[in-house]
């Protein structure tokens, strides 16, 4: 269950800033708390406050930290986020462009840093086939562009209607439906070099059916299943230096951003409904007036 509360206001100790909160993203890590997952590391007492991507205006400043109120910025947190305002260490803010609107600035900071994780880790490149399961979602779309810019081939998979989407973004589609395997292999008979997992779903048995080398595959949904079968799950953490290259990248016009919907936080529930149905492309966000 899903209820909006007041709660009392948040201070920024050393090291921190305290962000109003323009604009949150929505990810399934957001519905597995809502659910009654938490993770372990986390000794707080319930309730939680979904919510681990934001974008807005620091309003206040802790000591010991360069930035100043006012400053528009998006970083990420493990939760809260869903709130007007959140605390954050200041290392994991950076700066907001502004070209970016606070609609994709909200729900930058998971998909871009997980699918970069990904492929810091397999390093697909120039010559590789990659195969990006769950394509048109928020990952997928981050996956399929980096894996572009860094010189390979990729397929992704996905529903019919989001086809144009995926080849707008430089990726062959195929539709994962029926006879996914069968449907890769005809674009590419010797299989694929680099695979990663953004859907779920019957995607495990894909890969390893169509993976030449397991090491070079990575899941984040099978998170059980997965390494027991070779195909292993992401071990990176974020990064604010990350996240500003993956920024600069978007000023640059070279990766681009789809936000399907945007909620007002008092619609948060919906907005868990729509990303649950698991068939939409690009991001959910909820915005703060």
């Amino acid at each position: 269950m899903l209820e909006v509360r007041e709660v009392p206001d948040l201070d920024a100790g050393p090291g921190q800033v305290r962000v109003r909160v323009r604009a949150a993203g929505v990810q399934p890590f957001d519905l597995a708390v809502r659910q009654g997952w938490r993770p372990p590391y986390l000794t707080e007492p319930l309730p939680d406050i979904p919510g681990n991507e934001v974008a807005g205006v620091v309003d206040q400043v802790g000591d010991g930290v360069d930035w100043e109120p006012g400053d528009e910025v998006l970083g990420f947190t493990v939760l809260g986020g869903y709130a007007e305002q959140v605390v954050l260490p200041a290392d994991q803010v950076v700066r907001k462009p502004a070209s970016m609107s606070w609609e994709v600035a909200g729900g930058f900071t998971a998909g871009a840093q997980t699918a970069e994780l990904a492929w810091e880790e397999v390093q697909p490149g120039p010559g590789d086939v990659v195969l990006v399961h769950g394509a048109a979602g928020n990952v997928g779309g981050f996956a399929v562009q980096l894996a572009r810019l860094r010189g390979a081939r990729v397929i992704g998979t996905a529903r019919p209607e989001h086809h144009d989407y995926l080849r707008s973004l430089g990726a062959e589609p195929v539709d994962y439906r029926e006879d996914l395997v069968a449907r890769v292999r005809a674009l590419a008979p010797e299989g694929v070099d680099v695979v990663l997992d953004g859907a779920g779903r019957g995607a495990l048995e894909a890969t390893v059916a169509l993976a030449k080398d397991l090491h070079r595959t990575r899941t984040i949904y099978e998170h059980e299943a997965g390494p027991r079968v070779g195909v292993a799950t992401l071990s990176g953490t974020r990064s604010a230096e990350r996240l500003a290259r993956l920024v600069s990248l978007y000023d640059d016009g070279r990766i681009g951003v789809l936000v399907r919907a945007s909620y007002p936080l008092e619609k948060a529930a919906d907005a868990h409904r729509e990303l649950e149905t698991g068939h939409g492309r690009g991001k959910i966000v909820l915005t703060f007036g």
